[in-house]
């Protein structure tokens, strides 16, 4: 098989890195810092591929970074409960499968993250506009030209490339990084859990 296409894709990733501008990401680790000493939740979502990044980072907010720690992390992922999603989307509309669970818990010390590609993906719009209205902070995700998004948001991370699959890699690429350093603001964890050291370290 020829790698040109390979080696193309992985060159295009990286020059779209090289061009991301850390100012908002770096505020974004302030945003998520300040919530976490204000003890306020975090909601994340996103629809299809910014969905799975979405509950990737709930993940990692939940455990990761809050293993062994005294004070935790409170993050929800909104498209991770597929009976809430389906009920509104069935009987209301698609396009409030995220404000409608969110106008169950949203507080004023909570911070709420919209992932879209786009930036135009009209659950995410309105639940941004939503959580705006009510005075929380928002911080959207988003690529091509930003999108909707862009403007509604208190912060937006915007990563400057027309092609979805790149947009979504540096999203990934983004949370990861965002989530060592917090790790490291909030003191290096000398372990992640027993079976991780065993399986990653190869501690017995």
């Amino acid at each position: 098989m020829d790698e040109a296409p390979l080696q193309a894709y992985v060159h295009k990733l990286q020059e779209t890195l090289s061009t991301l501008d850390m100012g908002p990401v770096a505020r974004f680790v302030d945003l998520l810092m300040e919530t976490y000493e204000a003890q306020g939740s975090i909601y994340i979502f996103g629809n299809g591929g910014s969905g799975a990044t979405a509950s990737h980072a709930c993940g990692d907010f939940v455990k990761g970074i809050s293993y062994g720690l005294k004070k935790k992390f409170r993050m929800l992922c909104l498209n991770d409960n597929l009976p809430t999603l389906s009920a509104v989307a069935n009987d209301i509309s698609y396009d409030d499968i995220f404000v409608e669970p969110l106008s169950n818990f949203l507080g004023k010390n909570d911070l709420v993250i919209g992932l879209s590609g786009s930036g135009n993906s009209t659950n995410v719009v309105k639940a941004l506009a939503y959580a705006k209205e009510r005075g929380a902070r928002t911080v959207a995700l988003c690529g091509y030209t930003g999108g909707k998004i862009k403007n509604i948001a208190t912060l937006c991370v915007h990563v400057p490339v027309k092609d979805m699959e790149i947009t979504e890699d540096a999203h990934m690429i983004v949370l990861h990084a965002v989530k060592q350093t917090l790790m490291e603001k909030l003191g290096a964890h000398s372990t992640m859990g027993a079976q991780y050291d065993v399986r990653v370290r190869g501690e017995l």
